[in-house]
């Protein structure tokens, strides 16, 4: 039986068309993006680009560079709540950094938000509750549980790649919904399971069905380079996140690893053998791993990838006369390749 006899599509299998531009310069393009959280009412404002909630991704080091430029960082769920108030208290913006749970007890959320609050004085903007399958009913529970807690807090959840898993976890009170399933880097999901989603056309579904709810998309996975952010917002996306492209720099605060001459560091998907025997001592019986560890050459600072994007999202935009991020999905078409 199929679910759609449609060809589905990823990243590599479309371009974007140029059109008549009025733009006549990457420095009339504005990047910097409202975008509306319809259910916690939070208007947040920046450049809507997210650090994964990997290790060696989404690390506090890479979200103060982050917010320098505006983007987001999903904070890896496996800091401590003492290594979050000490980073709060060097700076570490809220807006801009959020943090993430998995499938736990919503008393555990509820502690751990409310002492980031009491020890700080400040209080978290949004949080991403992130599994591997967002269609778990216990998943869609944990989300309404929370959102009674607290009525005004931003969130995400994920990950789903079809409109009805968007509907379950939109009626369960996200604001937006993490996209992707099988298409990381570093991930063997589908290799291993045969489940899976090709990204481009799981935002794009997923999108309009969002729309519904006034909510937004977070594409996760499938960037494998730049062009592939601008492709994820024609398709929809409110965000994009990234994971590869971030990974390897000084900030991922992996170690450094001397091969050939050269400095490498460690990239693993966040269900591989590397990750569950760091964080739980070892692959449990019943499990096997879906995630594969690489090395990539030391990238240096993020800053300088950072810029790279900009620019080419803004060179993106002078092509398909786009104002603004907003305006890449509105004026974009795309043809098969």
């Amino acid at each position: 039986m199929f679910y759609s006899k449609e060809k589905k599509l990823n990243f590599k299998d479309v371009l974007i068309v140029p059109k008549l531009s009025k733009l006549n310069s990457r420095k009339d393009v504005f990047l910097d993006t409202k975008i509306i959280f319809p259910v916690s009412g939070i208007n947040w404002e920046g450049v809507p680009i997210m650090a994964s909630n990997m290790d060696y991704v989404g690390t506090f080091e890479m979200g103060l560079s982050l917010q320098k430029f505006h983007m987001t960082n999903a904070v890896s769920k496996f800091y401590s709540l003492d290594a979050w108030i000490n980073s709060i208290n060097k700076g570490l913006d809220l807006n801009y950094n959020f943090m993430t749970f998995g499938l736990e007890k919503v008393s555990n959320v509820y502690e751990t938000i409310s002492s980031i609050s009491q020890k700080t004085n400040k209080n978290l903007s949004a949080i991403v509750f992130d599994i591997p399958n967002g269609y778990i009913e216990k998943f869609s529970s944990l989300i309404k549980e929370t959102r009674k807690e607290f009525p005004k807090l931003g969130i995400i959840a994920g990950n789903v790649v079809t409109p009805e898993g968007i509907k379950q976890l939109m009626d369960s009170g996200a604001d937006g919904v993490k996209v992707g399933i099988g298409s990381g880097g570093v991930c063997d999901t589908t290799e291993t399971t045969g489940i899976g989603y090709p990204q481009l056309s799981a935002v794009i579904e997923c999108s309009e069905e969002i729309k519904n709810y006034n909510g937004f998309v977070v594409s996760d996975g499938g960037v494998k380079i730049t062009g592939d952010i601008s492709k994820a917002f024609a398709a929809g996306a409110g965000f994009v996140m990234l994971g590869s492209l971030l990974a390897a720099h000084k900030e991922s605060m992996a170690p450094i690893i001397r091969k050939d001459n050269k400095n490498y560091r460690e990239l693993y998907g966040m269900s591989s053998a590397q990750a569950m025997t760091k964080h739980y001592g070892g692959v449990a019986d019943y499990r096997t791993s879906e995630g594969k560890l690489i090395l990539v050459e030391d990238r240096g600072p993020v800053k300088i990838t950072l810029n790279n994007i900009l620019g080419a999202l803004r060179s993106t935009c002078t092509y398909i006369d786009a104002k603004n991020i907003g305006e890449i999905y509105q004026n974009s078409s795309f043809i098969l390749i």
